[in-house]
């Protein structure tokens, strides 16, 4: 039986979409946006007929026939706290994405624009594995300061399904197995991962962890409290301050790893040390994570683009080989981990919650 599914994972400059068969990847693309045209758009849900069109274009080129699609499926944006799995899309998650309820991310767009297509063909929409996936503990959530409490954001979309994956390797189940699961990209999460259950991880937007190439992770109370009140930022400069342009981008100018790689190969000692802090900083999550476990885990596992850097994992693998097996799993599969949601769904497999 044929399940084809369109995927939609909306990025802060690009939109990629893939036409599945199951598991089977048909066709993809990736429409790279002008970053200029969609800072026009204060709110990222009002990009919505501006990235459709490019949408559009592509549908149109596939040839379908409407009654070839069975499903689509979004990426999750941050939303309430939520258990893992896959969510119906209804009118309370479209409203609280369109307001910025939770944030004004890219990932918005996933729900407004799967709904929409799922509208056209008469078919489900869904999204998997949100930002806000949430399995803290209580202690988990505390922070020190009653009026903050730990929030539970992370890349849990590819750190599940690259897990997942690695516990088939295994021949067990993803609720079978625990692991120390590390996405390094734009943000950096180090997750904690019981039983498939992310039970800690860091908030890498605006929040705890490592330094990454331009978000700044945890910084020192003191200095962060004399910055606020400096009178050199508002609110939102020192929020796109925090969440844009530190890391490496902040102390080089730079956020391509590669180019810092290039810099470092060059004897900029400059880089060097900023690079390497970056990967201390990361071993240093990864140990946090480990006591979470308890040292009860099957692997460390670091994913994500920056996975790609022989360079960074040596660095890494230098501090936390101590702690047990390393796995490198370069690169990201969100499309595919969407799809999957997508195919359990449509063969009975996973029943996908109520928002």
């Amino acid at each position: 039986m044929s399940y084809h599914m369109l995927i939609i994972n909306p990025g802060s400059t690009s939109t990629k979409m893939a036409l599945f068969d199951g598991g089977k990847q048909l066709a993809e693309e990736v429409i790279r946006h002008d970053p200029k045209e969609l800072a026009r758009f204060d709110n990222v849900a009002d990009q919505f007929d501006y990235r459709m069109e490019g949408i559009n274009a592509w549908i149109d080129a596939l040839n379908l026939q409407p009654e070839q699609i069975k499903a689509v499926v979004g990426r999750g944006a941050p939303l309430k706290p939520l258990e893992g799995g896959s969510y119906q899309i209804n009118e309370a998650m479209l409203k609280a994405v369109r307001t910025r309820q939770y944030s004004n991310h890219a990932s918005n767009l996933g729900a407004i624009i799967a709904q929409h297509l799922g509208e056209r063909y008469g078919v489900p929409s869904l999204i998997s594995d949100p930002i806000t996936v949430d399995n803290f503990t209580d202690v988990a959530r505390v922070s020190g300061v009653p009026e903050i409490e730990r929030k539970c954001r992370s890349h849990a979309l590819n750190i599940k399904e690259v897990c997942r994956r690695e516990a088939e390797k295994l021949n067990k189940r993803l609720d079978e197995v625990n692991f120390v699961a590390v996405h390094m990209g734009g943000g950096i999460s180090v997750a904690a991962l019981k039983g498939g259950r992310i039970v800690d991880v860091n908030d890498g937007l605006l929040g705890m962890g490592p330094f990454s190439p331009d978000r700044a992770g945890a910084v020192p109370i003191g200095g962060l409290v004399k910055l606020c009140f400096s009178g050199k930022f508002v609110e939102k400069e020192l929020v796109d301050k925090l969440s844009k342009k530190s890391g490496l981008v902040g102390y080089l100018g730079q956020a391509d790893l590669r180019e810092v790689e290039k810099m470092i190969a060059g004897d900029d000692e400059k880089a060097r040390l900023y690079f390497n802090a970056m990967a201390y900083q990361i071993a240093k999550e990864i140990g946090i994570a480990a006591v979470v476990l308890s040292g009860d885990f099957e692997a460390i596992v670091l994913t994500g683009g920056m996975a790609n850097s022989t360079l960074l994992i040596d660095e890494i693998k230098k501090h936390v080989s101590f702690l047990g097996k390393v796995t490198v799993v370069p690169g990201e599969f969100e499309m595919e981990a969407l799809a999957a949601a997508g195919q359990r769904f449509l063969t009975g497999q996973e029943q996908p919650k109520a928002y």
